[in-house]
């Protein structure tokens, strides 16, 4: 888009090396990028300016990256792809599970790192509310109700029980509309990828359920889910009670 500001990255990594590198092939390809050599400097620069992803090492100088992720997707919402020295599976599990959108091991190519942030951040690419409206068709209002929500798939959005807008991604969304599509039925990771069709996904399948965290965020009342449910060993299922408006 001509005009556009550059796709800020937050660069988090006690290596000055490592950081000279991901600047550089950042760089070259129309990123901004800033750095940051530990985790105090990495919360002074999500409350200084707005930052559109962060690759964090996961072993920074004692510090825990995990703990640092944690912090950061509970006050931020950001995309992070983790970078670590370990290739340790456990470690990348862990990483997704505690909110990092993707985990690369080092040593790495710059042309890979490139790849997961891109695919990232399409997953993360806010509604286009104004020109999904001017699209709708008025003859297939696809709406739907549950707990309270109304969800308008012709204008793509979202209505809390207070009758507020609840912003979603263009994945959360999606990735809603096609649990509400199926109450009551227990989709694999796999038939969730399959369905969310337009999004890259890592060879890590656990990188759904950090997309299914966030939304959980933001529908779900209680610490307890009671919409999107976990079905252990197999996947997700929509318990919340839909009519079709």
């Amino acid at each position: 888009m001509a005009g556009a500001a550059p796709v800020h990255v937050l660069v988090v990594d006690d290596e000055a090396e490592v950081r000279t590198l991901l600047r550089s092939g950042l760089e070259a390809e129309g990123f901004e990028v800033s750095e940051a050599g530990d985790g105090a400097a990495l919360m002074a620069l999500l409350e200084a300016r707005p930052v559109d992803l962060i690759t964090l090492d996961v072993r920074l100088s004692g510090e825990d990256g995990f703990a640092l992720a944690r912090e950061v997707r509970a006050r931020h919402n950001v995309p992070i792809v983790m970078i670590s020295g370990k290739g340790d599976m456990i470690d990348r599990v862990v990483g997704l599970e505690l909110g990092a959108d993707d985990y690369i091991a080092k040593p790495f190519h710059m042309r890979e790192v490139l790849a997961r942030i891109r695919a990232v951040l399409r997953r993360y690419a806010p509604v286009a509310t104004e020109e999904v409206r001017a699209q709708r068709s008025p003859d297939t209002p696809l709406c739907y109700a549950f707990d309270g929500w109304t969800l308008d798939m012709g204008r793509r959005e979202l209505k809390t029980p207070e009758g507020a807008s609840c912003e979603l991604t263009t994945a959360e969304l999606n990735l809603l509309a096609i649990l509400v599509e199926r109450p009551g039925r227990v989709l694999s990771r796999d038939e969730l990828m399959d369905l969310l069709k337009g999004h890259d996904w890592t060879p890590l399948d656990r990188s759904i359920d950090g997309l299914v965290a966030r939304l959980r965020k933001k529908i779900e009342r209680g610490e307890c889910p009671q919409l999107v449910k976990t079905v252990r060993g197999v996947g997700y299922v929509f318990a919340g009670e839909v009519r079709r408006l």
